[in-house]
């Protein structure tokens, strides 16, 4: 068990590593280090596969919360090839998270995500 447990943990580190990377080319190895190449990211404002479609998604996340970061909020569930965990949208000014989800990912044998379902759970208006 504790070896599924690292391989979740490891994967959601990179996948933060890859949400907080700051500029293209950072964005690029960090997607490509933690997404497999056929990988996919869906959400409720966005259904995208492959690096350069999940860097344009990470990238617009960017420009729209410039000043914030994304933070892993809880701990790691998973089993199989599955995990679960919940994150939020924190300003580096405040402290504020005006932004909250949870993500369920599914990894490849490698242990790089194949896709990311991603729920919104707290989104301020007009967002």
């Amino acid at each position: 068990m504790s070896a599924n447990t690292d391989r979740y943990e490891i994967a959601v580190a990179r996948y933060f590593d890859a949400w907080n990377a700051a500029g293209p080319e950072e964005l690029a190895k960090a997607v490509a280090a933690a997404w497999c190449e056929e990988g996919g990211y869906t959400d409720p404002l966005a259904d995208v596969s492959g690096h350069d479609g999940i860097a344009a998604v990470i990238a617009a996340a960017h420009e729209q919360f410039p000043g914030f970061v994304f933070r892993h909020a809880g701990s790691v569930d998973g089993h199989h090839d599955t995990a679960r965990f919940s994150w939020e949208l924190v300003s580096e000014a405040d402290g504020s998270a005006p932004v909250a989800g949870s993500d369920v990912i599914t990894l490849d044998e490698d242990g790089r995500i194949r896709s990311v379902l991603g729920f919104l759970d707290r989104v301020p208006g007009g967002a």
